[in-house]
C-alpha cells in the first residue's frame, strides 16, 4: 500500500507524475461517452498495439463498448516506485481492465515493448492458446525510439522539417496562462529522416502482420489498420512535409504493399487518417498546440470530433455497418470535419495574428490546457485532489 497526496510536477508540455484516480476517471468519462450497442454474433478477436493512450485506447474502448471485442492490448508503461507514481497509461489500463471484468468480457493486457521480438512471441503464444486467429489488428504506436530486432541498433526519431528551416508561432503556458512564443527548427539531415522512418514508419507493422501470418493467426476477412494523420497546410512544414510526414508516407506505402502482397486474398490493410486530437504524442510537435487551440475556437464543442467519436465511426466502417470512406490513395479518412475548406480558411485567418485571436477568444487555449493536463489525470471533473490516493496499482492480471 502506498497512499499519497500528490500534486502535478510539470515542465512545459511534460508532467512527470500522474494521478491514479484522475486517470481512472478519464477512462470512465470515455466509457460513458461511447453509446453502447448490444453486440450481434461472434465477438471479434482484436489485437491493439498501443492500447493505453490516444487513438489506440479510444478504439479499444469503442470496440469493447459496441462490438464486444475480446483479445489482447499491448502497452509499455511504468509501475509506481517509492519516488514516482506509475505512468498515466498504467492507471488507465487498470481502469479499462476493471470495466472489462465488470461487464464479463475477456481482454488481456500485456505490458511490454511492442517493437521487441520477445513481445511478439509472447503475444502470439497467448493468442494461440486463448483467443485464436485475429480478426482486427490495430497499430497505434508512438515512441521516440525503436530498437531494430534484427541489428540491435537503437533508432531515435526527431521532429524536424525537411529541406528548409522552420519558424512558427507556438503556444506556451505560464502557470496555466496562455502565451504566444516562437519555435525555430533546423532541417533534419538524411540520417535523422531515415531514423524517424525506422521508428514511426511501417516496418514494425509489417513484422506484426508477418508474424500473425506465419503462425496461422490471420482470421477470415482479417483487417489491420495503422493510425496516421495529414493535418492542415498550416502545420505541414513541421508535420506532413517533415520527418514525421516521411514516416507516415512509409506507413501508408506499407499498407498498399501489405494489401497487394502478404495479405492478397487473405485480408485488408489500411492507414486511417484521423483528425486532430490532444494526445501525449501530438503535444510534442511544435505549433500543434496552437493550431489545435485555434481549430477548437473555430469548431466549438459541437463541431469538434473526439477520439471516441472517430473510433466509433471507424469501427462501423470496418464492420460494414457503414461504407468505407476512402481517398484516392486508399486511406480511410476520419478527418473531414477538420479539413473542411471553410474551417481551414477561418483557422488561417486566426493564425495570421494568434495573440489577438487568443486574446479575443481564450476558450480554445483553456480547453487545450485542460485536455493536456487530463492526459496525466489532472484537472478531471469530480476528482478530489486534496486527499491521499493509492499509487501502487497492480497491472491487470498481477493482483
Amino acid at each position: 500500500m502506498s497512499i499519497q497526496q500528490i500534486t502535478p510536477k510539470q515542465r512545459g508540455y511534460l508532467i512527470v507524475n500522474s494521478h491514479p484516480a484522475g486517470s481512472e476517471a478519464t477512462v470512465d468519462l470515455q466509457w460513458r461517452r461511447i453509446e453502447p450497442v448490444a453486440p450481434a454474433g461472434r465477438a471479434p478477436v482484436v489485437l491493439v498495439l498501443g492500447a493505453s493512450a490516444g487513438y489506440g485506447q479510444a478504439l479499444l474502448l469503442a470496440g469493447l463498448r459496441r462490438q464486444g471485442i475480446r483479445g489482447i492490448g499491448v502497452a509499455y508503461e511504468s509501475a509506481a516506485t517509492e519516488r514516482r507514481t506509475a505512468t498515466a497509461g498504467w492507471y488507465r489500463t487498470a481502469a479499462t481492465s476493471a470495466l472489462v471484468e465488470q461487464g464479463g468480457g475477456d481482454f488481456t493486457f500485456v505490458n511490454a515493448d511492442a517493437y521487441a521480438d520477445a513481445t511478439r512471441a509472447e503475444v502470439l503464444k497467448l493468442l494461440a492458446e486463448r483467443y485464436g486467429p485475429v480478426d482486427h489488428l490495430v497499430y497505434s504506436l508512438a515512441s521516440p525510439r525503436r530498437t531494430d530486432p534484427v541489428t540491435g541498433e537503437v533508432h531515435h526519431s526527431v521532429i524536424k522539417p525537411l529541406g528548409s528551416p522552420y519558424t512558427s508561432p507556438s503556444l506556451l503556458f505560464d502557470d496555466g496562462a496562455a502565451q504566444i512564443g516562437s519555435v525555430d527548427l533546423t532541417p533534419a539531415d538524411e540520417a535523422e529522416r531515415a531514423a524517424t522512418v525506422k521508428v514511426m514508419g511501417g516496418e514494425d507493422w509489417r513484422l506484426w502482420v508477418r508474424a500473425l501470418a506465419d503462425e496461422d493467426l490471420l482470421g477470415p476477412g482479417f483487417t489491420t489498420v495503422a493510425l496516421s494523420y495529414v493535418g492542415s497546410e498550416i502545420t505541414a512544414p513541421v508535420y506532413r512535409q517533415g520527418t514525421i510526414g516521411a514516416a507516415k508516407e512509409h506507413l501508408e506505402a506499407t499498407a498498399r504493399q501489405l494489401q497487394t502482397g502478404l495479405l492478397a486474398g487473405r485480408g485488408r490493410a489500411f492507414t486511417v487518417v484521423a483528425g486532430a486530437a490532444v494526445t501525449q504524442a501530438s503535444t510534442a510537435i511544435p505549433s500543434i498546440a496552437l493550431y489545435t487551440s485555434l481549430l477548437r475556437n473555430v469548431l466549438g464543442e459541437d463541431g469538434w470530433r473526439t477520439t471516441d467519436d472517430q473510433a466509433v465511426d471507424l469501427w462501423e466502417q470496418l464492420t460494414g455497418a457503414k461504407e468505407l470512406t476512402l481517398d484516392g490513395q486508399g486511406r480511410i479518412r476520419l478527418d473531414g470535419w477538420e479539413l473542411d475548406p471553410g474551417v481551414q480558411d477561418r483557422v488561417r485567418e486566426l493564425w495570421a495574428d494568434p495573440a489577438a485571436a487568443l486574446a479575443a477568444d481564450p476558450a480554445g487555449s483553456a480547453w487545450f490546457y485542460n485536455q493536456f493536463r487530463q492526459l496525466y489525470g489532472w484537472d478531471v471533473p469530480g476528482v478530489d485532489y486534496t486527499t491521499g490516493v493509492e499509487t501502487s496499482v497492480p497491472w491487470p492480471g498481477q493482483r
